[in-house]
């Protein structure tokens, strides 16, 4: 195992904030700890096999189902004593099972290098583990107190928070062995995303340099105090292509810096702005109270903005796929991602949740009873493409499957058109 030196890291032990969430249950509601790893934990797509009928798989109440490729995993309480069946089934048939104790709940599950990773709070939500068990067999290979997030090959295990010394460890997927390790306590840990997994770590004090690691090797990529002779504030920092972005002063100044640099590239007056994210060729910020901007990345100027939409949910071929967000279903309609001059009014449609990172999104729509049209969007203009029409509720979509739970409790999985 390797230590990297960081140097005097000063400051008070600060609990890491929430952490982004991992794919999506089907059952029990999910824990509002975990906010982004959708993205995450699928790394290649494989051919699908010749589509059939939907199979059911018995669940029962409080149950959960998880996509992976081909596979469903159900978690559902044990019977016995306390603790969780994990239950692996392919083509509606049982592969295997075993159990994951020691947890609350059961709230990620998924494939990665050979094993299969289940993630869950522990001490009434005081702390986190992760269970890792052989993919193909189902048997234990290894634990660990935290929450691990995909990395490349390997998985990055961030710190709980608790008394103590703290560090942010990279992690051999197929036995948990410890490839380096970086202290962070007295500062805050974010990560950065790419394609792959974690591709940067943030160390964030609360006064003093920032520093950025490289999440393959631990380098230190770059060291810098953001605000030098300032009073410490509160801000927020995420990454968004290849800068990083703060927000200072209760959402209202946006200062992006260059990612491996930390070298402040603008600074944007953006009211109550909520989140930021890149949108096509240009970066999007949605307002707290509703309404969004579109920004050039390279400089912060506002290419457009509107007070119609508050989210966008893809971008592709210089058109951006956008929702208002209203009850009732979110009313979709197709932008020109340049000018943001509207294309076309798709209407009311939800979108139905991912359970894996793919390259299809895929809306639903109440027809009655519990049956709901499946449909693709057009971003040309056109109408949705109608694909199929489901039966049950609380749908989740994967890249191969797509998983709904029926009015008895069961799922039914169907393979996607």
């Amino acid at each position: 195992m390797t230590v990297i030196d960081l140097g005097d890291l000063r400051g008070d032990d600060t609990p890491p904030d929430t952490v982004p969430r991992p794919p999506r249950a089907v059952g029990r509601p999910f824990r509002v700890v975990v906010a982004l790893l959708v993205t995450l934990v699928t790394l290649a797509a494989a051919a699908p096999p010749a589509r059939s009928g939907p199979v059911t798989i018995p669940s029962g109440a409080g149950a959960s189902a998880f996509l992976a490729d081909d596979r469903v995993y159900v978690v559902r309480r044990a019977a016995s004593e306390p603790g969780w069946d994990l239950v692996a089934y392919r083509v509606g048939r049982e592969r295997w099972r075993a159990r994951v104790d020691g947890v609350d709940d059961v709230v990620a599950v998924w494939e990665q290098g050979g094993r299969v990773l289940a993630l869950g709070p522990a001490g009434n939500g005081a702390r986190w583990e992760t269970t890792v068990f052989d993919a193909g067999t189902g048997a234990p290979r290894w634990r660990q107190d935290g929450v691990v997030f995909p990395a490349g090959d390997a998985l990055l295990l961030r710190p709980s928070g608790g008394p103590g010394p703290q560090s942010v460890r990279r992690l051999a997927v197929a036995d948990g062995r410890t490839l380096w390790t970086v202290p962070t306590t007295g500062r805050d840990v974010q990560f950065s995303y790419g394609r792959s997994g974690v591709d940067r770590i943030l160390l964030l004090p609360a006064a003093g340099e920032t520093v950025v690691l490289d999440a393959a090797t631990g380098a230190r990529l770059a060291a810098r105090d953001l605000h030098p002779g300032e009073v410490p504030g509160a801000r927020a920092m995420q990454g968004a292509g290849r800068l990083f972005l703060e927000t200072r002063l209760a959402g209202d100044v946006v200062t992006a810096f260059e990612m491996d640099t930390l070298r402040p590239r603008w600074t944007a007056e953006l009211p109550l702005v909520g989140y930021l994210e890149p949108c096509g060729a240009l970066l999007c910020a949605g307002r707290q109270t509703g309404g969004m901007w579109a920004l050039d990345p390279a400089t912060g100027a506002v290419r457009w903005a509107s007070d119609l939409w508050s989210s966008v949910l893809r971008a592709e071929g210089g058109r951006l796929l956008v929702a208002a967000g209203r009850e009732g279903g979110e009313g979709l309609s197709v932008l020109d991602g340049t000018d943001g001059r509207l294309i076309a009014e798709v209407g009311d449609w939800d979108v139905l949740p991912q359970g894996e990172s793919g390259d299809r999104l895929f809306l639903t729509r109440p027809l009655g009873g519990d049956r709901r049209l499946l449909a693709e969007p057009d971003l040309s203009g056109s109408p949705p493409v109608v694909r199929d029409v489901l039966t049950g509720a609380d749908c989740t979509v994967g890249r191969v499957l797509l998983v709904c739970r029926e009015r008895g409790g069961d799922f039914t999985v169907r393979r996607l058109p």
